[in-house]
């Protein structure tokens, strides 16, 4: 069971070790500028190895559980589905449901851990294979491995690195949790914390935070839904920048944008944030100096 990309390399791996017997993901939803429906990732590469796809709206309705169980799956493996399991389905095969999850639980337990370990400025995160249950990503953990974040890493690079961890250890735990040999390990709730879904609205600057937050926050909302400010009435998504030592001598409000012909930083709470890839609403990416050319009135704004 899964749905976008990150749950990709976890099929491919199973596909290539074990037989897999169907796949269940979403439904198609629309995509791209004409909204027409569009398959997902995990359904594309099912499609194409011929496995059986389910893509019921919901797991509730009891023919949904029937046509699972109509499969008689020794284990069923979870990576980014995106609904819930009801409890007649995480009971139905013998070996139960795992999942994969992508931080070190029971840190960042929920839809977008990914975001959150980046914009609280972990040094590590990682994967962990659970044992699931009715709980939010509560269950047991059967194995974890970690990795480093890089200073640079965004929440879309961080996705693709993970998803193959993912699917790595995945291929390893199975054998030890099919026939006994790994034993759950219950997860600290002293250490727990969550990763709610995310919004669009989350991605708007908040100018009175300090620099190195601001800058965690630009690659934690990237690619999606993207960090934002407004200037001159439009939306202004800040794609690349980094956290400039200093503040403005004037002491100018937060939001106040200092630049030249090359060169733009703008005023936080504490600290200045350097710019180096913005996107003006209905425009492409530009690279900050040639941003500039183009908008010579954004030197001295106030971004909101």
């Amino acid at each position: 069971m899964g749905t976008p990309q990150f749950a990709v390399p976890s099929l491919a791996a199973l596909l290539e070790a074990y037989e897999v017997v169907a796949v269940v993901t979403q439904p198609d939803a629309p995509a791209g500028r004409g909204k027409a429906l569009a398959a997902s990732p995990v359904k594309q590469l099912a499609v194409s190895r011929g496995v059986p796809v389910l893509q019921p709206p919901s797991l509730k309705p009891l023919e949904v559980v029937e046509a699972l169980r109509s499969y008689a799956p020794d284990v069923i493996v979870v990576a980014a589905f995106g609904q819930i399991l009801r409890r007649d389905v995480l009971d139905l095969p013998p070996h139960k449901c795992i999942n994969v999850h992508a931080s070190l639980l029971p840190r960042w337990r929920g839809a977008a851990p990914i975001n959150a370990a980046i914009a609280a400025g972990d040094v590590m995160t990682g994967v962990t294979i659970m044992l699931m249950e009715a709980g939010l990503d509560s269950g047991p953990m059967l194995s974890q491995r970690e990795i480093r974040i890089g200073p640079d890493d965004t929440a879309g690079l961080l996705t693709e690195a993970l998803s193959h961890l993912g699917a790595d250890l995945l291929i390893e735990t199975l054998p030890g949790w099919l026939d006994g040999s790994i034993r759950p390990k219950q997860q600290n709730e002293a250490l727990v914390t969550f990763a709610p879904r995310m919004t669009k609205e989350q991605g708007r600057i908040d100018w009175s935070r300090r620099a190195d937050e601001i800058e965690r926050h630009v690659r934690a909302m990237s690619p999606w839904p993207s960090a934002f400010t407004r200037w001159n009435g439009l939306q202004l998504k800040i794609v690349r920048a980094h956290m400039a030592s200093g503040d403005l001598p004037s002491k100018a409000s937060n939001g106040t944008v200092v630049a030249d012909y090359n060169q733009c930083f703008v005023q936080c709470g504490d600290g200045l944030l350097q710019l180096f890839e913005v996107q003006l609403e209905g425009k492409k990416p530009m690279l900050i100096d040639v941003f500039l050319r183009g908008h010579g009135a954004f030197a001295g704004a106030v971004l909101s």
